[in-house]
C-alpha cells in the first residue's frame, strides 16, 4: 500500500514530500477499524506542531483526512459493519462516522478539515447565535466560505473581507449573500471604519482572522492581514475574537482594551480534538453534523479538481506553500 508522507529535515524548509510503500498490520485490534481510503485532502502540515509534541519520526503522514469503505471491523466494534462509506481524521481514527450515501467521495474528504474549524471557530469557542454580527477576514479561502455558511445557516449577520478584486467578485456572488465584503486589496478602503459604520459603531460580536500583521515589514503574502489593533478596535462590547495566529502577543494597552470590552480572545486549534478522550462525544457530533449539511446542499465546500496519487507531492508542495487558493484533494 502506497502512502504519502512528510520526511523532516533540520529545518522547516528542509521537508520533502514522498510517496512511500507502506506495510498494513496483518492483525486488527479489537476496537479498530480498517478502511480502505477513496480519497484525502490535503492541508498544509504543521512541522511546529510535530517539533513542539516531540514527535519521533522521520516520516509523518499527510492526507488525514480521509473518505472510505470498511473493509474489517475488530470484535469490539459495535458502530460500523464491512462495507459502511466513512468520513474520518487520522488523529481521530478510531471515531469515523458514517458518510451519507448521496454525499461524494471528494466533497466530503475536501471539507472536513475546514468544517471541523469552522464549527470549533464559531460553536466551541465563540458561542456563536442568531443576531450576532461577523467579520470573517479572507472570506474567500475555503474556511471562510465554510465559516460564512454555517454562520448564515445559523442566522448570524456576516460581514467578509477581500484579499483581491477577485475574491471580492466571488463573495459578492455568495448566496445567502454576505452583508458586507470589505475589499482589504483597496488602499482606499478601512476595514475598521467599514465594520463600525455596518454596525452604527457598535463593533462586531465575533472576529474570526486569518493571521495577524505582527510588523511594519513583513513578507508580502501577509501584507493585508490586519494590525491587533484593528481589531481590538472594531469587536463590540463582549466580543470574541478567534485567532489563527500562534505568535500573537498583547502588550498591556491591548488586554486593557479587552478587558473594557469584556471580550475574549481564543486561540484556533482544530487538532486539539485528539488530544482528550473527554471531547470524543462532542467532535463525533460535529463530524456527524458536517456530512448531514454537505449531503443537504447547506455547506459547500470550495474545491479545486481532484488529482491523482502520482501528482500527490507536487500538489502537496503547492498546498505548504499555499499557492492552492481552494481545497485539494486525492482521488484513489
Amino acid at each position: 500500500m502506497k502512502g504519502l508522507y512528510c520526511k523532516l529535515g533540520e529545518t522547516a524548509a528542509d521537508a520533502k514530500f514522498v510517496v512511500r510503500e507502506t506495510n498494513v498490520p496483518s492483525a486488527l485490534g479489537s476496537n479498530q477499524v480498517k478502511v480502505q481510503v477513496k480519497a484525502c485532502a490535503l492541508s498544509p502540515l504543521d512541522i511546529k506542531l510535530h517539533e513542539d509534541l516531540k514527535f519521533q519520526r522521520d516520516l509523518v503522514p499527510v492526507g488525514r483526512e480521509i473518505v472510505g469503505i470498511v473493509l474489517q471491523v475488530g470484535p469490539k466494534v459495535t458502530f460500523f459493519q464491512p462495507d459502511d462509506e466513512v468520513v474520518g481524521k487520522l488523529t481521530c481514527v478510531r471515531s469515523p462516522v458514517q458518510k451519507p450515501e448521496k454525499l461524494s467521495w471528494v466533497e466530503a474528504a475536501g471539507a472536513i478539515r475546514d468544517g471541523l474549524r469552522a464549527y470549533t471557530a464559531l460553536h466551541t469557542l465563540a458561542r456563536m447565535a442568531s443576531g450576532h454580527t461577523l467579520l470573517v477576514l479572507d472570506g474567500a479561502s475555503p474556511f471562510g466560505v465554510l465559516a460564512i455558511q454555517l454562520a448564515h445557516y445559523h442566522g448570524v449577520k456576516v460581514l467578509a473581507s477581500a484579499l483581491s478584486s477577485e475574491d471580492q467578485k466571488f463573495l459578492e456572488q455568495l448566496r445567502p449573500s454576505v452583508a458586507r465584503v470589505i475589499g482589504v486589496w483597496d488602499a482606499k478602503v478601512d476595514l475598521v471604519d467599514s465594520c463600525l459604520e455596518e454596525t452604527g459603531g457598535l463593533g462586531v460580536d465575533i472576529v474570526m482572522d486569518s493571521g495577524v500583521r505582527l510588523h511594519e515589514e513583513e513578507p508580502e503574502a501577509r501584507c493585508l492581514l490586519p494590525y491587533k489593533h484593528d481589531i481590538i478596535t472594531l469587536i463590540g462590547v463582549g466580543g470574541h475574537w478567534v485567532t489563527t495566529e500562534q505568535n500573537l502577543q498583547l502588550d498591556p494597552p491591548d488586554s486593557r482594551s479587552l478587558f473594557l470590552k469584556a471580550a475574549s480572545l481564543s486561540f484556533l486549534n482544530e487538532e486539539v480534538w485528539g488530544a482528550s478522550s473527554a471531547r470524543q462525544g462532542r467532535y463525533l457530533h460535529i463530524m456527524k453534523d458536517i456530512v448531514e449539511k454537505l449531503s443537504t446542499g447547506t455547506l459547500r465546500p470550495q474545491l479545486e479538481d481532484p488529482v491523482p496519487l502520482y501528482d500527490a507531492t507536487v500538489s502537496m508542495e503547492m498546498v505548504q506553500n499555499n499557492q492552492v487558493r481552494k481545497r485539494l484533494v486525492i482521488q484513489l
